[in-house]
């Protein structure tokens, strides 16, 4: 360990850019605003193998994959996008979409400052606690919710 004398729910790695940008491309699909956008997950890492995932997320409350109404969309054109956006982004201008980035940080500390709204989740890169068969003590995105004081917590029990 590089900081043993750090707890390690100091740490949590930035997915939020991820979870952003899967908000945009369902609340563009459904041209609904992406505040009605919650409960998108990112699973995984900040990579082109996350796993971007709508099976529990919701539109004005309703469940997200039935507004949608669009399976061949939610595991094709949604998935790779939301997948290899940032690289699509620097192909296109030869730069990173560090405006976003930047959003996304805001974003991510606060909701770690001020905690997630009742009923909400993000998704947060934290250390694995063995949830999902996660082999503990790697840093993954998770659904989590975030106390006001801080405490961020993984969503356990949701079927995958």
């Amino acid at each position: 360990a590089c900081a043993p004398s750090i707890p390690k729910e100091n740490f949590s790695a930035l997915t939020r850019l991820d979870h952003n940008r899967a908000r945009y491309q369902v609340a563009e699909k459904t041209g609904k605003s992406i505040s009605d956008v919650k409960n998108v997950t990112i699973w995984g890492n900040h990579s082109s193998t996350q796993f971007p995932d709508l099976s529990h997320a919701t539109i004005d409350g309703k469940p997200a994959c039935e507004v949608v109404a669009d399976e061949e969309w939610i595991k094709g054109e949604f998935l790779t996008t939301v997948q290899k956006r940032g690289a699509a982004v620097i192909e296109k201008r030869g730069l990173s979409s560090a405006c976003s980035a930047a959003k996304a940080i805001v974003d991510h500390m606060h909701d770690w400052v001020h905690g997630t709204p009742e009923g909400e989740t993000i998704s947060m890169g934290v250390y694995a606690d063995g949830s999902y068969d996660i082999k503990e003590e790697i840093i993954y995105s998770y659904p989590v919710t975030v106390s006001k004081d801080g405490k961020v917590t993984i969503v356990t029990g949701l079927e995958i």
